[in-house]
């Protein structure tokens, strides 16, 4: 589906989305016990896009960490067809191709993870970790270990009875991984996603040089960055070929194929007026689920570098479910740089001298990552050559 419809609008679409948050919950005063939308007949009144349906959506969406914009698009069918499946309504196994996603992969991870054989990000992603994490365990309890989801298995869950609960080992293993690497920056591996390439310019501005592209600024904030963490000793790639605009799930797999630490993905936004401006940094986490404790971290020492160091508005660091964030294997962080749609920003981000202080934040905050409890200087303050004299680089 291409088309977003909006409060006013009316459409059997509407209906459907309003018969799966009612099964959800979010629709107050409406029955929960609605049947299947499949082959119903809708009325005209259960077709109308109206105001409750639009809080109700948004109340879902704050939830699954996407932005709650309180209109139906395609990222928000996808989640709300994600959170339809229970655990046992279907059977579930690993398909490398074509992975298994939905609540009902969250709830076995969550299950796993409560009986200590998955401490990984509780995803909703069927992959090769939640895998093996259920053979191990029906190995262990005497199953079939066939790695396959079914009713035998979802039994066995039942019998176990009470377990405690509470504390997430995947946000151990990525806090220690942190603490054993060290506070310096050499050697470390970052992946810098610029958000544009290939024959897609995004938008075109009017900057102190003349007209600039969005993926001019991207990539030239991009080589900024990735100039300061070289020369701090670090190992970066860029997550494409500049003649190239790869899709965020590939970008995501050219990260983990690397084995990196980090992620840092650079962006603009745009709106439909020019009062929408600041920038804005985003990690892995939802309400539902897990969050990734070090991508939430390092958003917040981006967002507040980048606010102390430039005129940008502080639009804070929030946690998303977006693919970039959800499929990549390391903690990682989009950073929106402002709107390319609001004149302030963009006399910022097309001043170079404007630029050279969003990567020298960028780069600090990454080492203000790693120096733990031994970070002493106030935000801001913290400057390039003195990380490299830290570094023994100078």
């Amino acid at each position: 589906m291409s088309d977003i419809l909006r409060v006013g609008d009316r459409s059997a679409r509407v209906a459907e989305v309003r018969d799966a948050l009612a099964r959800l919950g979010f629709l107050q005063g409406t029955d929960k016990q609605v049947s299947n939308a499949k082959g119903r007949t809708f009325t005209e009144a259960e077709k109308l896009f109206d105001e409750p349906l639009a809080d109700a959506l948004k109340a879902f969406q704050q939830t699954r960490g996407i932005i709650a914009s309180g209109v139906i698009n395609d990222p928000t069918l996808r989640v709300l067809r994600e959170a339809s499946y229970a655990l046992g309504a279907r059977v579930l196994s690993f398909q490398p191709n074509n992975l298994f996603v939905g609540d009902d992969v969250l709830q076995l991870q969550q299950q796993l993870q409560e009986l200590g054989f998955y401490t990984d990000r509780l995803d909703g992603r069927f992959g090769e970790e939640t895998h093996a994490a259920l053979m191990n365990y029906q190995m262990n309890y005497g199953l079939q270990a066939d790695g396959i989801c079914g009713p035998e298995t979802i039994r066995a869950f039942g019998l176990l009875g009470r377990r405690i609960t509470g504390g997430s080992p995947q946000q151990l293993r990525e806090r220690e991984r942190v603490r054993d690497a060290g506070p310096r920056l050499a050697g470390k591996r970052v992946v810098i996603d610029p958000s544009l390439g290939g024959n897609n310019r995004g938008q075109v501005v009017k900057g102190r040089f003349g007209e600039i592209s969005e993926e001019e600024l991207m990539w030239d904030l991009a080589t900024r960055v990735e100039g300061r963490m070289i020369a701090a000793g670090m190992e970066t790639i860029i997550s494409r070929p500049r003649q190239d605009d790869p899709s965020q799930k590939s970008r995501a797999e050219i990260a983990n194929a690397f084995g990196a630490d980090l992620m840092l993905c650079l962006q603009a936004d745009k709106y439909q007026n020019e009062k929408a401006s600041g920038c804005a940094s985003f990690y892995f986490g939802s309400e539902v689920g897990s969050s990734s404790l070090i991508g939430e971290l390092l958003s917040g020492f981006i967002q507040r570098e980048i606010v102390a160091r430039t005129n940008l508005i502080n639009c804070g660091n929030h946690g998303r479910t977006w693919d970039l964030l959800r499929v990549t294997q390391m903690p990682t962080v989009e950073v929106v740089v402002g709107y390319l749609t609001n004149p302030e920003d963009v006399k910022i981000l097309t001043d170079p001298a404007s630029r050279d202080a969003i990567a020298e934040a960028i780069v600090v905050a990454v080492k203000r990552l790693y120096l733990q409890e031994q970070d002493d200087q106030p935000t801001g303050t913290f400057r390039f050559d003195e990380l490299l004299e830290q570094e023994g680089m100078v």
